[in-house]
C-alpha cells in the first residue's frame, strides 16, 4: 500500500481503481474546462504570511457552521452517483464524515437513498437538493428529509439546466453503466470496482427511482431527468421550499455580489459560493476569486461558504483566512472514495486536516477562527477590475 501524503497521491489510486465512465464524470468541468482548471489554480496565486517566535501549542482547527462546531469547516459537498464511484459511496462517505466530526451531504441524484443513509448512519447529515418541474415530488423529496432527521437543506441554484460536460457526452454516462464493448473491458481492468459492485444492490438513482410516477428504471430516469430540472426557477420559489422544510437553509451556486444580495434577502441561513466545480458556466471566474466581492456584499447578514476547487488544508486556510465561515470539498474525497472506500474518505480529511492545522501554526496563529486577510498575501489584481 502506498504512503499517502496528499490528495494527489489519492487521485493516482483513484484513476486505477474506478471505470473511466465514472472517472470523467469526476474529473471534468464543462465545455473547455477553463473555470474547472481556475478554481483550483488561483488558489496557488495567494500566498500565506509566515509568522515565528509565537506559541504553537493547544491550537484548535474547530469553528462553527450554522451554529453547530466541527472539527474543521470543511463539510463534504453533495456529489451525484457517488454511489458508483464505490460501492454504497454515499453510505460510506457519510460514515466517515461522522466518525470524523465534519458534515455530509446526501445528493439529490445520489445512488443511497436519504433512507438508505439515515439507516447507516448516527448522527444528522445535510441534504441536497434540485429544484425541478414536478413540485409534488420535490415537496415529498423535503418531507423525506426532515422525517430521515437531515439538518440543514442545500438548495442549488446553479443547476436550471445541464451545462455540457463533452466527456459524459462522449462516455454515453448512465447509471449503471450500459454495457457496451467499451465499458465491458473498462470494466474488466476495474475487478475491484466491479466485484464491490456485484454485492450491492444499489446501482440506480435511489432517491428518485421508485418515488416518481413513471420512473421504475434507467430506460426512462435520463428523459425524465432533462424534462424535469427547472429552467423557470425564481428567488420567489425559496419561500414555499423554506416554507416546507422549516430548518436551515443554503443556498448553493452563487457568484456573484448582487446574487448573494438577493439571497440575504430570501431569509436563507447561508450561502455557498460555488460554480459548481466548473461544471455549469466555462469562463466564470473561480470562487475563491470571487469570495472577497460576495463578502464584500453581504457583510454579516449571511454565513458565507466556499465550495469548488479545494485541494488541500491550506486552500480551506485561504478561504477561511479571507473571509468564509466554511468549505466544501467534492473531487477531494472522491478520490478517497474511490482509491479505498471509507477508509479512503477518512485519509482525505486527516490529510487536509494535517495541512490545516501545520499551515495555520506556521502562520503564526492557535486558532483557525483568528485568521484572517492579514495572514495572507494577495495579489492586487486578484479579484480584477473587470470591465
Amino acid at each position: 500500500m502506498p504512503v499517502i501524503t496528499n490528495i494527489d497521491d489519492l487521485f493516482a489510486l483513484y484513476k486505477k481503481r474506478v471505470p473511466k465512465m465514472f472517472f470523467d464524470y469526476c474529473e471534468s468541468g464543462s465545455w473547455s474546462e477553463q473555470t474547472f482548471r481556475d478554481n483550483v489554480s488561483d488558489f496557488a496565486d495567494i500566498r500565506l504570511r509566515q509568522k515565528v517566535a509565537v506559541d504553537m501549542t493547544n491550537r484548535s482547527t474547530e469553528m462553527p457552521m450554522l451554529g453547530q462546531n466541527y472539527k474543521m469547516p470543511v463539510a463534504l459537498a453533495p456529489v451525484g452517483l457517488t454511489g458508483m464511484q464505490h460501492p454504497d459511496g454515499e453510505i460510506k462517505a457519510a460514515q466517515a464524515a461522522e466518525e470524523f466530526g465534519v458534515p455530509f451531504t446526501l445528493s439529490t441524484m445520489s445512488i443511497c437513498s436519504i433512507e438508505d443513509v439515515a439507516e447507516h448512519t448516527k448522527k444528522p447529515f445535510w441534504f441536497q437538493l434540485y429544484v425541478m418541474r414536478d413540485r409534488d415530488f420535490i415537496g415529498r423529496l423535503i418531507d423525506r428529509a426532515k422525517a430521515a432527521g437531515c439538518s440543514a437543506l442545500v438548495l442549488t441554484y446553479d443547476l436550471q439546466i445541464l451545462g455540457q460536460r463533452h466527456k459524459d457526452l462522449k462516455n454515453g454516462l448512465t447509471a449503471p453503466p450500459k454495457m457496451t464493448i467499451a465499458n465491458m473491458i473498462n470494466i474488466a481492468m476495474k475487478q475491484r470496482w466491479a466485484w464491490g459492485m456485484l454485492g450491492t444492490k444499489r446501482r440506480v438513482f435511489g432517491n428518485i427511482v421508485g418515488h416518481v410516477e413513471g420512473v421504475s428504471d434507467m430506460a426512462n430516469l435520463g428523459a425524465w431527468t432533462a424534462e424535469q430540472f427547472d429552467p423557470t426557477l425564481k428567488w420567489d420559489d425559496v419561500a414555499w421550499i423554506k416554507e416546507r422544510w422549516g430548518g436551515p437553509l443554503i443556498l448553493k451556486g452563487i457568484l456573484d455580489p448582487e446574487d448573494a444580495r438577493m439571497a440575504v434577502k430570501t431569509g436563507a441561513d447561508a450561502i455557498i459560493v460555488s460554480n459548481h466545480g466548473g461544471r455549469q458556466l466555462d469562463g466564470a471566474l473561480s470562487s475563491i476569486r470571487m469570495l472577497p466581492a460576495i463578502l464584500d456584499a453581504v457583510g454579516d447578514r449571511i454565513e458565507v461558504h466556499l465550495d469548488s476547487g479545494i485541494r488541500s488544508g491550506q486552500d480551506v486556510l485561504k478561504a477561511i483566512s479571507m473571509g468564509a465561515k466554511g468549505t466544501m470539498i467534492g473531487r477531494a474525497y472522491i478520490y478517497g472514495l474511490g482509491a479505498m472506500g471509507k477508509a479512503g474518505v477518512t485519509t482525505a480529511l486527516e490529510v487536509i486536516h494535517k495541512e490545516l492545522d501545520i499551515t495555520m501554526a506556521l502562520c503564526g496563529e492557535r486558532e483557525l477562527r483568528n485568521m484572517n486577510r492579514d495572514n495572507l498575501l494577495i495579489p492586487k489584481d486578484f479579484t480584477g477590475d473587470w470591465m
